[in-house]
Formats: structure tokens, C-alpha cells, sequence
């Protein structure tokens, strides 16, 4: 599942947020359809906390250059310092996706309402308590 969910949010293959979005969630309900007997409530919880890391590897890549960082940073709620910090690393693209500013910038909340599916959505759906 993890090397399927890899090669669906790899930062090269040139996708844009939809279609990203739309195979991810085709992807996701699928295997959560054939799974979902199993008890793998845990499973599903680190999974997604990584595939949201993913996901904002994704957008940070797609910003490119510092001007837009920064400016996207800024849009998203970071005060202008820690955004022009930020957005100005030469950190990998991995390492900033984990950085507490991006998790502030890009929250759980703001990916849900984007419409990115997560894998626990998708099992609540089969057991909704």
C-alpha cells in the first residue's frame, strides 16, 4: 500500500492538485473496500500522518520558486519573518515538509477541505463508530 501511495503523490510525475487528488481517492476507498474487515485502526492513523507528510512534499515542490513560497507561506497565516525564512531554506524537500511552519501553513483541516482523502475517512465510512 505504502509504495502504491509513493508512487501516487511522487513530487516528479507532473500531476496537478485534481487529478492528484481524484487517484488518491480512487486509490484509497478501494483498498480501504477490500481491507476494511480488518482491524487496523492504528495502521490507518500512521499512514495518514505520513501521506499527509507526502501530500505537503507535493505542494512545497509545486511552489518552486522562493517568491511564491514566501507569498503562499504568508497567505496561509505565517507571520512574514518565519515565512521568509522558510521559504528561503535550501532544506530538502521531505525534511520541510515535516517543519512545524509548514504543518501550521498546510493543516489537517485546510487538506480535508481541499478534498485529499485520508485513509481513516475511508474506514469510518465501512465502521462509522
Amino acid at each position: 500500500m505504502k509504495s502504491r501511495l509513493k508512487e501516487l503523490t511522487s513530487r516528479s510525475n507532473g500531476w496537478g492538485y485534481a487529478k492528484r487528488k481524484q487517484k488518491l481517492k480512487e486509490y484509497i476507498r478501494g483498498w480501504v473496500g477490500y481491507y476494511h474487515l480488518a482491524n487496523m485502526k492504528r495502521l490507518l492513523l500512521e499512514t495518514d500522518e505520513w501521506l499527509r507528510r507526502r501530500i505537503r512534499m507535493c505542494i512545497w515542490k509545486a511552489w518552486k520558486k522562493v517568491k511564491t513560497r514566501v507569498a503562499n507561506l504568508i497567505r496561509c497565516g505565517i507571520n512574514e519573518y518565519q515565512a521568509y525564512e522558510w521559504g528561503n531554506t535550501r532544506k530538502g524537500y521531505w525534511r520541510i515538509a515535516d517543519s512545524p511552519v509548514l504543518k501550521r501553513a498546510i493543516n489537517n483541516d485546510n487538506l480535508r477541505s481541499a478534498g485529499y482523502a485520508t485513509l481513516m475517512e475511508a474506514y469510518l465510512e465501512w465502521y462509522p463508530k
